[in-house]
């Protein structure tokens, strides 16, 4: 978090703004015990690098950070970390949900799911 938090470091900076996601425990009722994420990533990174632009056009950003891990992830454990720095709070958090949720519609990550029952691709998130 440290890391993160200096990367936003700018002297007009009034306000940072900060997503963290978590692995949780349980999902559409189901305990999950781990999570397993997928990318194309160059693909994922084109994409994230035009979120970032359109972010950047739209508020007066000072600096932005994303950082999604891949991999197998255990409940509790970080897998995405956003983290956007603007004059003002209120852009700081505008813009940082505009990159957290665009994040999940147009970037190709996937999840699978781990628990008791087995395994499960996250609704809507099957790679092809």
């Amino acid at each position: 978090m440290t890391w993160l938090l200096q990367q936003t470091e700018n002297p007009a900076t009034g306000g940072v703004a900060v997503f963290v996601g978590r692995v949780r425990d349980h999902s559409a009722g189901k305990t999950v015990e781990k999570m397993e994420y997928f990318a194309y990533e160059k693909m994922a990174i084109t994409e994230l690098e035009k979120i970032e632009k359109a972010a950047r056009r739209k508020w007066p950003v000072h600096e932005l950070v994303v950082v999604h891990r891949l991999g197998m992830q255990n409940v509790g454990e970080i897998s995405v970390a956003i983290a956007v720095s603007c004059s003002h709070r209120a852009e700081a958090f505008e813009a940082c949900r505009f990159i957290i949720d665009t994040l999940k519609k147009k970037v190709p990550i996937w999840k699978k799911e781990y628990g008791p029952d087995g395994t499960m691709w996250v609704d809507g998130e099957i790679p092809v």
